[in-house]
């Protein structure tokens, strides 16, 4: 991939995305493809092969997707199943049919099994049951892997995918409902601390374990990856490290300087008991994570607070 490629980012408005076009722009890559979707529907299958086709990339980065945590994957799973289908079977079919010689698919580690030896290696796929909370985001991304491993094998363009764990940073979504575990801790830590109110109440037993990558770092080794001539069909990419919910929620605490109590709904679902990738291929290859979690989530919560007073908080 030279600096004058032709690239586009699908999904660049994103938390993912947007820390993408950062990340290209930061090493020289200028000639960046980055419409909006209200300019381009990428669940639209003739206007994304047309769009492809006029356009014609040298490099297709798929981050777009619909996305949510255990309610909103729990409330909505046809949506959520059939739209990140739908992003996904038309950004590379419709890519391999406009001569797009590269893409990469970004993908979740939800995708391999709920009870998959700890950590997860890439040889798991498709070995047990999925997580039932996520199952349907989780099969559209598979479809995805799988779209890009054969289009790959068949026709020998060079498209791959990577397995990110679980992400935050700037520009996360803040629905009270519909985001995600770390994004939900930070506003429900914030507003406790601004009402003065005596606790927070986090779903679940506080017990599963979870591993958290900054989006930057993702970022980052989506650049790596793209810079390798021959990468492997699929790879995760983590930090290789997990915390506890209840210590994830204490880390937040100390963050936005919350003192009141911490408390667990445990008539609320857990999901996974422990997610943590196995990043040992990544790390052969070269690459690691550098952002720690304590500096990640304090990175965040700034971020947070900034897009809350400049009217740029995304509660979607």
């Amino acid at each position: 991939m030279s600096p004058d490629s032709k690239i586009f980012i699908a999904g660049s408005r994103g938390m993912v995305g947007s820390a993408i076009v950062r990340r290209l722009r930061a090493g020289g890559f200028s000639n960046l493809l980055t419409p909006t979707s209200a300019e381009l529907d990428l669940r639209n299958q003739a206007a994304t092969h047309a769009w492809l086709a006029a356009n014609k990339p040298d490099v297709v980065i798929v981050a777009a997707a619909k996305v949510g945590g255990i309610h909103a994957n729990n409330t909505y799973p046809a949506e959520f199943i059939a739209e990140n289908l739908a992003i996904a079977l038309n950004c590379i079919d419709g890519s391999h049919r406009a001569g797009v010689p590269r893409l990469l698919f970004l993908g979740s580690s939800c995708i391999y099994p709920k009870h998959a030896p700890q950590p997860m290696t890439e040889d798991c796929l498709l070995t047990g049951p999925l997580e039932p909370t996520n199952e349907a985001y989780a099969i559209a991304k598979i479809a995805g892997l799988k779209l890009c491993q054969y289009y790959r094998k068949q026709y020998g363009v060079l498209y791959h995918s990577l397995m990110p764990t679980n992400l935050y940073g700037p520009g996360d979504n803040y629905h009270p409902k519909n985001s995600h575990v770390l994004p939900a801790l930070i506003r429900r830590f914030h507003e406790a601390k601004e009402t003065g109110a005596p606790e927070v109440v986090v779903w679940g037993t506080g017990t599963p374990r979870r591993e958290f990558l900054h989006v930057d770092d993702l970022a980052d080794a989506t650049h790596f990856l793209l810079s390798l001539e021959s990468p492997p069909d699929w790879i995760n990419v983590g930090t290789g490290t997990d915390v506890t919910i209840r210590e994830l929620a204490e880390v937040f605490m100390h963050a936005v300087g919350y003192t009141g109590r911490l408390t667990f709904d445990t008539t609320k679902p857990d999901g996974t008991p422990r997610k943590l990738m196995d990043v040992s291929r990544l790390t052969a290859l070269g690459w690691h994570a550098r952002i720690s979690l304590e500096e990640g989530v304090r990175q965040t919560y700034a971020a947070f607070l900034g897009e809350l007073r400049s009217g740029r908080l995304r509660a979607v």
